[in-house]
């Protein structure tokens, strides 16, 4: 009988009700399938029951070679695997055994002991045999428990495969809240103009980058880990802290080695700042323009519009702003932007940001 026909009369017996205690479990369901995986049940040197180990005993040794368990086996009572990790992982723990199974015939929990983490994260698959499909059921079974699988090593080797996934997807799952907590402080450009894009869809008037970027500072409330805690449902103006080097002032303008500037607005700001270090230092613009890190997928500076806006001709005209004959700046960028940008343009230029040069935006 093949090792699906198997596993769909198990799965009918426990939706029946009968497998009663942890001996019928073992009995008719984990020996029958160890069985059904070429495993020669009724040679105790391979398969040992009640297996002595330090301390107490578990249920299923299977040993490759003979008498060297590779594998420990845990039988529980349907229902009843819960917590019942612990004890089998010290006893695979201690005697060098590299995998470690709990069932109670329901579900197939696959572990290596010897990996780092909670006993949960040691865990390789949990297979529900009522819940799966049957093909999942055979693949999984024959991937980690198949005996010649198991004996070649082909086994423990996939098992520590999919370790690697499960513990890579973990730490992808808990980094992805701060990912988004980092790009909504740092009020990130292409998210910015998502959104205002998203908007323009939806009602017909795209935002300005400082209204999208005002949004997720008014809204964007965290936890700890970085999940979105809740929406404040009643928008109050608030004072927000200004960074270092910016004045807060009812009027726009900067202030370099002594010179006061007026300007119209944040962005002109940026412009004059960048014309005038580029009108006292003809290298300025080449020097900028040759740093590595500016936006995640555009420049902030650059010889040509197109250059500015990769992929977006349609931000090319209206958010550019030719700075001098050949060099262009773009201008679609919220106030966090444009201060990250003057800050950069004050580590080109060899000025100090908040003395040699102040801004008021």
């Amino acid at each position: 009988m093949e090792l699906n026909h198997h596993i769909r009369q198990i799965s009918d017996d426990i939706k029946a009700g009968r497998f009663i205690n942890e001996a019928s479990v073992s009995q008719g369901i984990v020996l029958r399938l160890l069985h059904a995986l070429d495993w020669q049940i009724f040679d105790s040197k391979i398969v040992s029951p009640e297996y002595s180990v330090e301390g107490g005993r578990v249920d299923f040794a299977l040993c490759h070679p003979r008498s060297k368990p590779i594998v420990f086996i845990e039988v529980k009572q349907i229902g009843q695997a819960e917590g019942a990790e612990r004890q089998l992982f010290e006893y695979a723990f201690h005697n060098g055994v590299p995998m470690a199974i709990l069932t109670d015939g329901q579900e197939w929990h696959f572990y290596l002991p010897g990996e780092q983490g909670q006993y949960q994260e040691r865990r390789v698959y949990k297979l529900d045999i009522l819940e799966r499909d049957i093909k999942e059921s055979v693949h999984r079974f024959q991937r980690y428990l198949e005996y010649h699988a198991v004996s070649s090593g082909k086994a423990i080797e996939a098992a520590r495969k999919d370790y690697q996934n499960v513990a890579r997807n973990r730490q992808i799952k808990e980094t992805l809240p701060l990912a988004w907590k980092k790009l909504i402080e740092q009020q990130d450009d292409l998210l910015i103009e998502l959104v205002a894009d998203k908007v323009e869809s939806l009602c017909g008037y795209k935002p300005d980058p400082d209204t999208v970027a005002n949004f997720f500072a008014e809204n964007a409330k965290y936890t700890e880990s970085g999940l979105p805690h809740k929406l404040i449902q009643a928008r109050k103006p608030k004072t927000q802290p200004q960074p270092g080097g910016v004045h807060s002032a009812r009027h726009y303008g900067f202030t370099l080695k002594g010179r006061d500037f007026q300007a119209r607005n944040a962005r002109d700001v940026m412009i004059q700042i960048l014309g005038e270090l580029a009108r006292t230092d003809s290298s300025f613009l080449d020097r900028f323009a040759a740093r590595p890190k500016h936006g995640r997928k555009r420049r902030f500076v650059a010889r040509s519009k197109s250059e500015l806006y990769p992929d977006r001709p349609d931000l090319c005209e209206e958010h550019s702003h030719q700075l001098v004959p050949g060099w262009w700046v773009g201008t679609n960028y919220s106030k966090e932007n444009i201060f990250k940008i003057v800050k950069m343009a004050c580590e080109v230029a060899g000025l100090s940001f908040g003395r040699e040069l102040t801004i008021r935006i």
